[in-house]
């Protein structure tokens, strides 16, 4: 399972922060719970200001993540599925879903919070997604994810 081994993140106080959600639209089901994975994150975190953008897909997270990051949000978090076919339509839509994303961070100097699952099975994203049942919740880790490197900078940026 891809959650092997990862960091047990320390809960942090996001009071005052505003974090969007960019989500895609595909696939519902396994998008409806990443959503409410990473809005029950932000709400624990007392992230009161987080509002919610949805795109058609996982290629447009990007664009819609620049505008928030550009834009008066401290972080964004990008959320999204991209299920294998039978084509390298796959391929390319990873690829610049992820380059895009990294762009977005590097040129606003603000974390993205990366939940695309990228998977071969619709079964493999439902583990992941956060629903009853599920083995994992990417939407709330990638949220977890973008505060504690949020926190990061944020140090390093303090006297």
């Amino acid at each position: 399972m891809s959650g092997a081994g990862a960091p047990k993140l320390d809960q942090i106080d996001g009071t005052g922060l505003k974090i969007a959600v960019i989500a895609a639209q595909w696939h519902r089901e396994v998008m409806d719970g990443l959503v409410a994975g990473a809005q029950r994150a932000l709400a624990a975190a007392g992230v009161a200001d987080a509002p919610l953008i949805r795109v058609p897909g996982a290629f447009e997270l990007p664009v819609a993540a620049l505008h928030a990051a550009e834009g008066s949000c401290d972080a964004v978090v990008a959320l999204g599925v991209v299920i294998r076919g039978d084509t390298p339509h796959f391929d390319y839509v990873c690829q610049g879903a992820t380059s895009g994303l990294t762009q977005v961070s590097l040129s606003t100097k603000k974390p993205v919070g990366f939940g695309l699952l990228t998977v071969d099975t619709e079964e493999q994203a439902l583990a992941r997604a956060g629903l009853a049942g599920s083995a994992e919740d990417k939407g709330a880790e990638a949220v977890e994810a973008v505060l504690a490197t949020l926190q990061a900078i944020l140090s390093i940026h303090q006297p």
